[in-house]
């Protein structure tokens, strides 16, 4: 299985959202990430990069 940490990036911060992400939904601008454990989280920007060989996905915050 391959899961993503979700980072969050607002101007020059970076900021870990959530780890082991298995699943991201884009809804206008939200991203719902769910969790491999079952946890939810929602997220108000956009999906900037997803770079599997690092395992991070990057959100540009609003």
């Amino acid at each position: 299985m391959c899961e993503l940490n979700a980072i969050l990036v607002k101007g020059d911060e970076r900021k870990t959202v959530m780890e082991s992400v298995t699943k991201m939904v884009v809804e206008g601008d939200s991203i719902l990430l769910y969790g491999m454990l079952g946890e939810k989280e929602t997220v108000e920007g956009s999906i900037k990069e997803v770079d599997f060989s690092k395992g991070e996905t990057i959100i540009l915050g609003k």
